[in-house]
């Protein structure tokens, strides 16, 4: 089992076990960290969940074991002919840690999808009026009257779509 994890903003593949040198973290050596930002997951049998951007209810567990520096990187800066020349060299702090268990919670997952799907078979029932003028306005006059009901509010303040409204009823009424 593997996971893409987003730990001090970069994305790693880790799987339980796995020791990996990354950003700094604010723990002491021997403490325990939990990443909840996790975008991917596979359980070996060729089951891949996605999130959309990250799984809800998933965690990966590590444990920091050490503190270290990076290997040093050397900024050497010279322009020709002028006598400059400046060189300077930067170890980048990081933190040793151990994937500990990579959890999934699916029942969480099971339930948000039901919610899902009942508010998308609502949301198909009823007709959006989040519309522009003329949007609405070629709406309107392309659907017959009994499946236009309820579709202009009577508070609609835009007279453009209330125009064509009512001379929709007054053609066909």
């Amino acid at each position: 089992m593997y996971a893409i994890v987003e730990i001090g903003g970069h994305q790693y593949r880790v799987a339980e076990g796995d020791v990996l040198y990354v950003d700094r973290q604010h723990e002491d050596s021997g403490n325990s960290i939990t990443f909840n930002r996790v975008f991917l997951t596979n359980d070996g049998d060729g089951g891949i969940d996605f999130g959309g951007p990250s799984i809800d209810g998933a965690t990966v567990e590590a444990t920091v074991l050490d503190h270290v520096k990076a290997d040093k990187v050397i900024v050497f800066k010279k322009k020709r002919r002028k006598g400059y020349k400046k060189k300077r060299g930067h170890r980048q702090p990081m933190s040793q840690i151990k994937i500990d268990s990579i959890s999934l919670s699916s029942g969480k997952k099971e339930k948000k999808k039901k919610e899902k799907k009942s508010s998308a078979s609502e949301e198909t029932n009823q007709v959006s009026t989040d519309m522009k003028a003329k949007e609405a306005i070629t709406h309107i006059e392309n659907t017959p009257l009994d499946q236009l009901q309820g579709f202009v509010p009577e508070d609609e303040d835009r007279v453009t779509v209330q125009r064509a409204w009512d001379d929709k009823q007054e053609t066909e009424g």
